[in-house]
């Protein structure tokens, strides 16, 4: 079985990875510990990229497709098993693996498409919330996307708290979007007969497209990739009953979300069937059913909760969105970037284009980018759903967990489900998209000809690639070797020891941790303080304020204290109104062997605030550093 090394360290959600203790625990309270994960993944089954099919499904046919909705939901729990057994028995996420299993050419295309699906699944999901907020309270488009872009990065700062607080978050919103439909059921008074019908399978040729369209959007790419990290939140053992019990935890977290999302998507569609099939109304966007709700029901309360639950939809499901984001990004390029920066960007990544459209052609060019965005994602899903199969029917990686023959066999055939569906959706749309180009249907056709042509070669290159020569599949195959420690470590020797101080608490501990290494090694220090006030900035070296001559004795006295104990210790005054660009352009001229900072210890805002000379010396310095940390 293919496990973690050394060479290798990296984490999916290394910030709050196994950090939800699940052991030494009663049944129950295990089965608690493990449950969060799928509540993440459902809300992408019930975003607001699924509201508009299940709103015509039931408008245009009446109960008749219940029973696709549950055909689907069967899918998804078994691609979400895969996954989340993934994460548990190979500690790896689904872009991690990719990233290990692939030359990194086709990494790095997988990749690239990965991104551009999450930012389109994004966009639906912020367009949803912002769809919500413009019925609720006749807000703009526009400033509702701007509003819930920011709110998402506010409520994602809360896993500094921990992961079971978003767990909780998503779950109240979820319980929310469940509670509007079952008001919206018993006032709509579906008849129960007919609904028991509907799970029985039948189809007509009218019945049948829109079917396609239920099946083929049921599985977000972004989810497979989530699930796999989410679960490694959870601090499971490394022996085989531990991981076990795992995955049967983590199976009935799944069946029970899941089917909660197959319940939300169900009263959607009966709510429909209920309301306007009886009356012949045929409905295919969100904001018409709004519209339509209060006359038919008789009351305002009933558009009132059908925009409560898309807010809570589109919110939810944006959330789950951006994490997704900075899994894909770490996973597939082995890079650590801070979370609120790659949430900033992924943010950003949906936010321009739905601005951009709502600017340029109103909110009516908003349904277009919808239809965009779930090409782009039926574009991209094959090349999450293939190697997921492969992988989890990997006996290297998986050993005794790897899945068994009827497991293959019902992915496999889940997969040519999904993948033929999306692949009949795009190219439809693709046909769509020439013919109404007009007199550019030429470029416009050999342009997409072309792109077609290489997502068909990528494709299949993906499905066969376990059956290809051992040496083709290894060509730019991303290194995975140990680095070679057999040798004798090379130990540096401290001469010249950098230490800024401030005149705060945090000198001590900074020079406490230098005096040590200089004491061991014979080093010099040099202590050096920048004067930072308005005299200091307009005389330099002849300013002379109280303040001045204070800072000077200050550091005479550190400089007398060290050397009492055989430290050789310099003092260091500059004046500038920029101390880190004075501390980076002295420490380039005195080229000390250690720099030794001393960290304020604060976290979020605060950190931003004041950790901007630490941070912008240790980026500008090519030298080795130790940052101290010491109190608030």
């Amino acid at each position: 079985m293919i496990t973690p090394n050394s060479a290798d360290s990296s984490r999916s959600l290394a910030e709050v990875h196994g950090s939800v203790p699940t052991g030494q625990l009663s049944i129950w309270k295990r089965m608690f510990a493990f449950a969060g994960p799928a509540y993440l993944v459902s809300v992408g089954y019930m975003d607001p990229g699924n509201w508009a099919t299940d709103l015509e499904g039931g408008a245009r046919f009446g109960y008749q497709l219940l029973w696709v909705l549950v055909m689907s939901n069967l899918m998804a729990i078994l691609l979400q098993t895969l996954s989340a057994r993934l994460g548990i028995v190979a500690h790896r996420d689904l872009a991690q693996a990719c990233r290990e299993a692939y030359p990194r050419p086709i990494a790095l295309v997988l990749w690239f498409f990965c991104e551009i699906a999450i930012a389109a699944c994004d966009l639906a999901e912020v367009l949803g919330a912002a769809i919500g907020l413009n019925l609720l309270f006749g807000l703009p488009l526009l400033m509702g996307v701007i509003i819930t872009a920011a709110d998402t990065l506010f409520i994602l700062w809360f896993t500094r708290f921990g992961i079971r607080m978003i767990e909780a978050f998503i779950l109240a919103l979820v319980t929310i979007i469940g509670v509007c439909f079952l008001v919206q059921m018993i006032l709509a008074k579906p008849s129960f007969v007919e609904m028991a019908a509907g799970f029985l399978p039948r189809l007509n040729r009218d019945s049948l497209y829109v079917a396609i369209g239920m099946l083929g959007a049921t599985v977000m790419p972004h989810n497979l990739y989530l699930h796999s990290a989410l679960v490694q939140t959870r601090r499971i053992g490394s022996t085989t009953s531990e991981k076990r019990a795992a995955c049967r935890f983590n199976l009935i977290d799944s069946v029970v979300a899941l089917n909660g999302a197959l319940l939300v998507n169900a009263a959607i569609l009966i709510l429909a069937a209920s309301v306007f099939f009886k009356r012949g109304i045929v409905v295919t966007e969100i904001d018409q059913a709004h519209l339509l709700l209060a006359p038919l029901l008789g009351t305002a309360a009933a558009s009132v909760l059908f925009a409560v639950a898309l807010l809570a939809a589109g919110q939810s499901s944006t959330l789950t969105g951006t994490m997704a984001g900075q899994i894909v990004m770490e996973g597939f390029l082995n890079i650590r970037m801070r979370p609120w920066l790659r949430r900033l960007i992924t943010r950003m990544i949906a936010v321009i284009p739905a601005a951009i459209t709502i600017y340029i052609s109103g909110e009516e060019g908003t349904f277009r980018l919808l239809i965009l965005s779930q090409v782009i994602l039926s574009m991209q899903l094959p090349f999450a759903v293939i190697p997921l199969v492969h992988f989890t029917s990997d006996q290297r990686r998986m050993g005794e967990f790897v899945s068994p023959t009827w497991v293959r066999a019902l992915a496999w055939t889940v997969a040519a489900i999904i993948v033929s569906l999306n692949l009949k959706l795009v190219y439809d749309t693709f046909a769509e998209w020439i013919g109404a180009s007009g007199s550019y249907a030429v470029p416009v056709g050999v342009l997409l000809v072309l792109l077609g042509a290489g997502l068909v070669a990528l494709l299949l290159w993906v499905v066969f690639e376990p059956f290809l020569p051992v040496w083709w599949r290894q060509l730019g195959r991303a290194p995975m070797a140990i680095p070679d420690t057999s040798s004798v470590l090379t130990l540096p020797a401290y001469r010249k020891i950098l230490v800024p101080v401030d005149h705060s608490e945090r000198d001590r501990d900074a020079i406490s941790h230098a005096a040590a290494l200089a004491q061991t090694h014979g080093a010099t220090l040099y202590l050096i303080h920048v004067e930072e006030g308005v005299t200091s900035q307009v005389y330099g070296e002849l300013s002379s304020t109280v303040e001045v001559r204070e800072g000077a004795a200050y550091l005479e006295r550190l400089t007398t204290s060290l050397r009492e104990r055989n430290i050789n210790a310099e003092k260091v005054i500059l004046h500038s109104n920029n101390p880190a660009m004075e501390i980076v352009k002295y420490a380039k001229s005195l080229q000390p062997d250690l720099v030794v900072m001393g960290a304020h210890g604060h976290k979020g805002l605060k950190d931003i605030v004041f950790g901007a000379t630490i941070n912008s010396v240790r980026h500008d310095l090519s030298i080795p550093f130790l940052i101290v940390r010491g109190e608030k």
